[in-house]
């Protein structure tokens, strides 16, 4: 099984490669290459309007019409359960014709079907369908993502926690998840050198992390992490209210998911006079807005991002097609730099503490969260653990308080029949 985990590890990475980088070039092409090709620098506030209306049609085919409704529901969290090669088209379709043209959701989710519906297909002449299938097609997912979280640690971590909540025994799922995580941030490095072809990963170029907290960056954590877990909470239940609707009319819905997102993006150009592209996107490639001097959003500005990307966020969720991690991350980042004047907080930890509690929030994956956050902080990690391990707790503990029936809120929301 692990010679098998590892061979299997090579030709998913391939793939992988090629989507996230042509995931890459049209976002590009989109929201960079055109506007200033044509002029329009900055970005003017009806740009996402067209884009977004033909991603939502994409999308609409992709869920109403294809095998698989398109993959996973994002608003049900992230899933490590093995998916039917004939499921691929719809979920590649999908993602390259939602994600790139300003759909406020991250790659992940498709990247981890993508990984386990080729490994399902690979391994399929040697394994009978059993857990031994199931344990190809999760280490599949783990060597797909092993370099979008920026360490294939990371990856194997969120992979391993998903797949103990669907019920694989984590301790047969750890060495190929490992192993296939390893393989596949080789065959990423080995490519990304021999093409120069440019993935993106998580980052944040130009944080100061201090080499410990003080005092008042602990105390500030916690009413932070709680006031994150309520809002993210608003965010799933109002996307929680929409999936019967996406459920018995999902192309409709997918439409009116665009129509809301694209409106949330001029609103916030015309009222901030900053580019409609930050309220888009999954926010991967946005953290550093945040971090390099010069361009970071005022208190009107991020107040308005919070609350107008996060009605996307949640429109997104429950219609639409993609990973639900990223946008949390930017969401949590933004809301720790609102709050990081407040008297003795410093920017480094009170984004720390906003990343890792909008990610435990939104995730029912608190270890997962700790990690990602930890490792993104980079060589300033260790200072600032006991901040992220706080928030986590908090905002895993608040979020379950206030949703005492958390278990049924995750469950995956139905396709259309």
């Amino acid at each position: 099984m692990l010679a098998l985990a590892g061979l299997v590890g090579v030709p998913v990475s391939v793939a992988a490669f090629a989507f996230l980088a042509l995931l890459h070039w049209l976002t590009g092409f989109v929201w960079e290459d055109l506007p200033e090709r044509w002029g329009l620098d900055p970005v003017p506030w009806w740009w996402p309007v067209p884009w977004l209306l033909v991603g939502g049609v994409l999308v609409a085919v992709a869920v109403s019409r294809l095998p698989g409704h398109g993959g996973h529901v994002p608003i049900a969290g992230l899933s490590a359960e093995p998916v039917p090669p004939s499921h691929l088209p719809g979920i590649l379709l999908a993602a390259l014709g939602g994600l790139p043209l300003g759909v406020v959701l991250g790659p992940e989710a498709p990247l981890m079907a993508v990984g386990a519906a080729l490994a399902t297909i690979l391994a399929g002449r040697w394994i009978a369908r059993g857990p031994e299938n199931a344990l190809v097609s999760t280490s599949g997912s783990a060597a797909a993502v092993a370099v979008i979280f920026g360490s294939p640690l990371v990856a194997a971590v969120f992979i391993l926690e998903s797949a103990g909540r669907a019920g694989l025994r984590q301790t047969l799922v750890v060495l190929p998840c490992l192993l296939s995580a390893g393989v596949g941030a080789l065959v990423f490095t080995g490519l990304g050198e021999w093409t120069g072809l440019a993935v993106p990963s998580l980052s944040l170029p130009g944080l100061d992390v201090p080499a410990r907290p003080d005092l008042a960056d602990l105390l500030w954590t916690i009413p932070l992490a709680v006031v994150i877990a309520v809002g993210v909470r608003q965010v799933h239940h109002l996307g929680r209210r929409l999936v019967p609707h996406a459920t018995r009319r999902p192309a409709l819905m997918a439409m009116v998911a665009v129509a809301v997102t694209a409106a949330a993006a001029a609103a916030y150009s015309l009222l901030t006079g900053r580019s409609p592209v930050e309220v888009l996107l999954s926010g991967q490639e946005g953290l550093g807005t945040f971090t390099q001097e010069g361009d970071v959003p005022g208190a009107w500005a991020l107040a308005a991002l919070l609350v107008l990307k996060g009605l996307a966020y949640a429109v997104s969720l429950a219609t639409l097609r993609g990973g639900p991690i990223f946008p949390a991350l930017f969401l949590g980042a933004a809301f720790g730099v609102l709050l990081s004047g407040l008297p003795g907080f410093g920017t480094a930890p009170a984004m720390a503490a906003g990343m890792a509690a909008a990610t435990a929030a939104i995730l029912p994956l608190p270890v997962s969260a700790a990690v990602l956050v930890t490792l993104l902080l980079g060589s300033g990690a260790a200072g600032m653990t006991p901040i992220v391990l706080i928030a986590v707790v908090v905002a895993f503990a608040t979020e379950r308080l206030i949703d005492r029936d958390g278990g049924e809120a995750r469950e995956p929301a139905p396709g259309p029949a």
